[in-house]
């Protein structure tokens, strides 16, 4: 079992409270728009932190992280980028990437490793958003902004549990209204 602390769009600011909500967390992940390396720095004393650089990134960060992010957490594939959309609405960058995922998990058996994307986590748009594609067949998770900056009204984050297959017990955690 592990635990992930979910956010994005910090702008540069890392409210401690932060740190608080993600303290049982296991692992951190930053979906972009970071605005700091300071910020990146901070999530990566305080826990192992994966991340992925946003539009609003500047040198620093954006040379020490990558726009796509895939990895496996038990299992399950992830596929961070900043700027995805939502089912029926992605970049169209990303179509090819997701159609070639659902193929891999349509021909694959049970026994074998499957190479598709199980989850897939966005930030950009400051909407918090959780939702499955039945298209490409994962689950998409955006967790909103937890900066100040932007238009959103409340700052969020999402915390959730990975076991084995299971994405499960799913937390949304607001902050503060801005």
């Amino acid at each position: 079992m592990t635990r992930i602390g979910l956010l994005s769009d910090t702008h540069g600011l890392l409210d401690p409270r932060v740190k608080e909500h993600f303290a049982s967390c296991d692992e951190i992940w930053h979906a972009g728009d970071i605005g700091s390396a300071s910020v990146l720095q901070q999530l990566r004393e305080f826990r192992p932190t994966r991340a992925v650089f946003g539009n609003m990134d500047g040198g620093e960060v954006r040379y020490s992280l990558s726009e796509f992010y895939r990895f496996r957490v038990e299992q399950i594939n992830v596929l961070m980028t900043h700027i995805g959309g939502y089912p029926g609405h992605y970049n169209p960058w990303l179509l090819p990437m997701f159609r070639k995922s659902a193929e891999a998990k349509a021909s694959n058996s049970e026994n074998e490793l499957r190479d598709g994307i199980d989850l897939f986590v966005c930030g950009h748009s400051h909407i918090l958003k959780v939702q499955y594609d039945r298209q490409f067949g994962f689950l998409t998770m955006n967790p909103g902004a937890a900066g100040k900056e932007g238009w959103q009204t409340v700052q969020t984050l999402l915390r959730f549990v990975i076991d084995g297959k299971e994405i499960r017990d799913l937390e949304v955690i607001e902050l503060d209204r801005k």
